[in-house]
């Protein structure tokens, strides 16, 4: 999968980005992650059509923290839960 990022709006607290070649699974994902984030105040995702355009993240903060840590730290959680997935599926299918 290739994958494109694109800021589209950036302040102390809030971050918009574009996510060229995304879908509902990878931004439902970091939507998860993000939102068990204590410093995170409202995280989502919006698709405007499916067929013709790609996603967009919106993450507003409380707190004195940037959003773009917090999306880092959720893509890092993201991963790492892939990784165990991946691990616990290799795992049943070689038995």
């Amino acid at each position: 999968m290739k994958l494109k990022i694109k800021i589209i709006s950036k302040s102390g607290k809030e971050l918009k980005i574009e996510l060229e070649g995304a879908g509902h699974g990878l931004c439902n994902l970091l939507q998860k992650q993000l939102l068990e984030d204590k410093n995170v105040e409202m995280a989502g995702y919006d698709i405007p059509h499916p067929l013709a355009s790609n996603p967009f993240i919106y993450i507003r903060m409380k707190g004195a923290v940037k959003p773009e840590d917090s999306l880092k730290k959720a893509a890092q959680k993201a991963r790492a839960a892939n990784q165990v997935f991946s691990e616990a599926l290799q795992k049943v299918l070689n038995s």
